[in-house]
């Protein structure tokens, strides 16, 4: 298609074919996306009474994304991005398979960089570097699979922590996740990159169809704004990537302290070896399926490291990444090891072995410990 679409183009601007201007042709539509299933065998410490499956088969939909674009008579390029999800990427013990948008927002581009507008991840979050992904649709940093309890309010011994937040095992910024904002990204000059965001506020962290009507002050974080800057370059043999990133919001009311967030990545790559890492820490925040701001005094720091190596169809590494929650008087911590590899197979289709092992510190409250390992299989269309 892309052959067809480009000769048909050097056609018409030598004057061989006659027909209307490439601005009154439609969009391009294409569909794709990445579905991760994986079978594991899990070893989890009981807590007090309660005790966990031993195996488990895992499923995860993510970006099933649809993708309409075209480029204007003007040489800007437009099109418009709607990607469905299966459930959630918040740590909820919640069984939802509701498939719904999690992104749909539009776009414009040219030389002067470009323009997003709608429900979509900011410039921190897509400007971002971290540890690599070795495990076929799963890695330590966001991960679509973590073996290990996380939810205080399930377990009877932790009920007396079931108002603290969630391990976000996540040096992403999400503050204003999917909510609805405009995003502008300028040109590249000399590896580097600037993105601007802007969220009215965080109702909703994934699109919200409010055209009519408007929204009350006071209810949720807004005024959320990001700066991040990113580079990427080459120096002889060796691939160089950073960012940096800072985010900043209003709290709803004067009780709770302005949440913050910023962090920074790196990624070096050098025959077939890539190391990365990034860190991150929040102020008066909390991330549940909707951000809230937290009491004053709530800081998360999260920082992880890994190396992975790729040679043909193979893929194999080691990452970590452990994250840490404290306010006056409490703190706790979740560390995650993660190692295997991948095999692609060709056309998108890759199998993989995914080992994990985490350990869950709450102090006074008590710990436990959880390991895994599964198969999994990973196809992208």
């Amino acid at each position: 298609m892309k052959k067809t679409l480009l000769g048909t183009t050097a056609l018409v601007s030598a004057g061989l074919i006659a027909g209307p201007a490439l601005a009154s042709d439609p969009l391009t539509v294409t569909v794709g996306g990445t579905v991760t299933a994986g079978f594991y065998a899990i070893d989890h410490d009981d807590i007090g009474a309660v005790g966990f499956n031993d195996t488990a088969v895992k499923l995860v939909a993510r970006n099933i994304d649809i993708n309409a674009e075209g480029t204007l008579d003007n040489g800007m390029v437009a099109g418009v991005t709607a990607t469905l999800s299966l459930g959630d990427d918040w740590n909820y013990n919640v069984n939802n398979n509701d498939a719904t948008f999690r992104e749909l927002f539009a776009y414009l581009e040219g030389g002067f960089g470009r323009f997003e507008i709608g429900g979509t991840d900011g410039a921190a979050f897509k400007m971002h570097y971290t540890s690599p992904w070795f495990v076929p649709g799963n890695g330590v940093d966001s991960p679509n699979i973590l073996n290990v309890n996380t939810v205080n309010s399930t377990i009877p011994t932790l009920t007396a922590l079931a108002s603290t937040p969630f391990f976000r095992n996540a040096t992403f910024s999400l503050m204003a996740a999917d909510a609805n904002k405009v995003t502008y990204f300028t040109p590249r000059f000399a590896g580097f990159q600037l993105g601007l965001s802007y969220t009215p506020d965080v109702t909703y962290n994934g699109p919200n169809p409010n055209g009519l009507g408007v929204a009350a002050s006071g209810a949720v974080v807004n005024d959320v704004v990001e700066v991040a800057l990113y580079y990427a370059g080459s120096f002889g043999s060796v691939d160089l990537g950073a960012d940096g990133f800072y985010v900043s919001g209003d709290a709803p009311t004067a009780t709770n302290g302005d949440p913050e967030e910023m962090g920074a990545g790196l990624n070096i790559g050098f025959g077939g070896f890539t190391l990365g890492g990034a860190w991150y820490q929040s102020e008066d925040l909390t991330v549940t399926s909707v951000v809230l701001p937290s009491a004053s005094g709530l800081e998360e720091e999260v920082w992880t490291a890994g190396l992975s190596y790729a040679t043909g169809p193979w893929t194999v590494g080691v990452a970590y990444l452990t994250d840490e929650i404290s306010t006056p008087g409490y703190s706790a911590e979740i560390e995650t090891w993660q190692t295997g590899g991948g095999y692609n197979l060709g056309s998108g289709v890759d199998v993989g072995l995914d080992l994990q092992m985490s350990d869950v510190d709450y102090g006074a409250a008590g710990s436990y410990d959880s390991m895994s390992g599964g198969l999994v299989l990973s196809v992208s269309f």
